[in-house]
């Protein structure tokens, strides 16, 4: 007897890896529609962008060789579209601005929105290098997606939004995460991270969905 199979999709949405996943995570979405249960969450890499730099990056060309990497991790997925200046004209300071957004998004209008205004925020960083650090730009994005974005006010204006996004980050830092994106299959029964290509989650995917459902315990 087959059930319907969880995936808690952790990412960064200023993470090129993410960016990449999406393409992965749409067929998903489209070829198990019915089998599958993705439940976004976020977590922080891209926090405080400069220090990343400052730390990470300050011996290799800081923001302009960050840039270079982000353009050879995606080279070989033509569906991950980057800009060429990529982190050079447009270097978002945070990526919890956006996360905080998508969290309100989430209490107003539901995870699939959410996860659809996701990909239109990645989308307007990677392709179109608009500062999703900047709130002023999210809620005009929002806007133009036929989304309100007083009634996405009102859940930062009172404190849900950002709880729920705690929520994210410190279940991220509870489950030592190794960093985005990670995917937790069935309630942690396999745990996948990086760039783990479509065949691999969907073998993995499949093996959950044609499990019994109660297992006898060798324990």
């Amino acid at each position: 007897m087959n059930h319907k199979v969880t995936i808690d999709y952790y990412s960064d949405v200023l993470c090129v890896w993410a960016w990449i996943a999406q393409k992965r995570l749409d067929e998903l979405n489209k070829n198990l529609v019915d089998k599958i249960e993705i439940r976004y969450h976020y977590m922080d890499i891209f926090g405080d962008s400069k220090e990343k730099m400052d730390l990470q990056w300050a011996n290799k060309g800081h923001f302009n060789g960050f840039s270079e990497h982000v353009l050879e991790a995606a080279k070989p997925y033509p569906d991950a579209v980057i800009s060429v200046d990529i982190w050079k004209k447009v270097k978002p300071t945070t990526s919890a601005n956006v996360h905080l957004i998508l969290k309100s998004i989430e209490l107003q209008y539901g995870t699939k929105i959410s996860a659809d205004m996701a990909k239109v925020f990645r989308k307007s960083f990677f392709i179109n290098l608009q500062d999703i650090s900047n709130l002023n730009v999210l809620y005009q994005l929002a806007d133009k997606n036929d989304l309100d974005s007083s009634l996405i006010k009102e859940f930062i204006n009172n404190g849900k939004a950002l709880a729920l996004l705690m929520t994210d980050y410190q279940q991220a830092q509870k489950l030592s995460l190794k960093g985005s994106p990670t995917y937790i299959i069935d309630n942690g029964r396999q745990v996948l991270f990086g760039n783990v290509g479509y065949r691999v989650l969907l073998a993995n995917i499949e093996e959950q969905l044609n499990r019994p459902i109660s297992e006898a315990s060798w324990c």
